[in-house]
């Protein structure tokens, strides 16, 4: 019988963290690799995963990098073959990177919309099918961690201009109930975060509207998302401390889901 510090443990595990640069994304990578994971980063912008893959090495962290536009199919297919050549097999995935665009819904450019949803949920299912059959279905094991967010669970407050968002959001909640459903029997667990307000790139401009003080009080802890919020769920559902737990969806975000 392993103790709970054993079931949380994840050396000899390997993990693959799209949109891994920067923001929930680090954050996710640094716990696993905290953890004992051996991680490979991706996202566009090589400087920004140097910056990343520096700062992790910084910790004791067995960390590389692979940048790949993953709107690109071709992109997804390279990046798991490199991936792989790197770590061997994904016993973890990461599905984090995303994109956002602001307009209201009778104006909003097809285009900004395609944007959206090829990064947000088509590249997910992609980049999910590639490793799944290059990797954890033959070896009968894996953990896919999808980061969705309470905006995919309702629709928005007035003044919130993100219909494109909000529907991929929405789209990676059901993808994850059911990718897990298929692929169980497998020894895939698929699990989803949704994180609430956390002050980021993305966010800046909302941040910048608002106010931290006026977004924090939505929330019943009166908080924002910190760097530290989304380690110990994403550490929860990469481990075997979620053996049996799958196609469920964590709100990580003060208590706004809950009200």
């Amino acid at each position: 019988m392993r103790t709970p510090q054993q079931l949380f443990n994840l050396d000899g595990k390997t993990a693959l963290v799209t949109g891994g640069s920067r923001g929930l994304g680090l954050q996710i990578a640094e716990a696993l690799g905290q953890q004992g994971a051996r991680i490979v980063l991706s996202a566009r912008k090589q400087t920004e995963l140097d910056e990343a893959v520096a700062h992790l090495k910084s910790l004791g962290i067995d960390a590389s990098a692979v940048a790949a536009d993953l709107s690109q199919e071709a992109a997804v297919d390279a990046l798991v073959t490199e991936t792989l050549s790197r770590l061997g097999h994904i016993d973890i995935l990461v599905n984090n990177a995303g994109a956002t665009w602001g307009a209201p819904a009778e104006d909003h450019p097809v285009e900004a919309w395609d944007k959206v949803m090829n990064l947000n949920i088509r590249s997910i299912f992609l980049i999910s099918q590639a490793v799944g059959k290059r990797s954890m279905i033959p070896r009968q094991y894996g953990r896919i961690i999808n980061v969705a967010s309470i905006a995919g669970l309702s629709g928005n407050p007035p003044g919130m201009q993100t219909i494109a968002y909000n529907t991929s959001k929405g789209a990676v909640v059901n993808f994850t109930r059911t990718l897990a459903g298929e692929w169980g029997q497998y020894g895939i667990t698929v699990n989803a975060l949704a994180p609430g307000f956390f002050p980021s790139k993305m966010t800046k401009g909302l941040l910048a509207t608002l106010g931290k003080d006026e977004l924090a009080s939505h929330a019943p802890l009166n908080r924002l998302g910190d760097d530290e919020d989304l380690k110990g769920a994403a550490v929860l559902f990469a481990s075997d401390a979620s053996k049996h737990i799958t196609g469920q969806i964590l709100a990580v975000d003060g208590g706004v889901s809950a009200v």
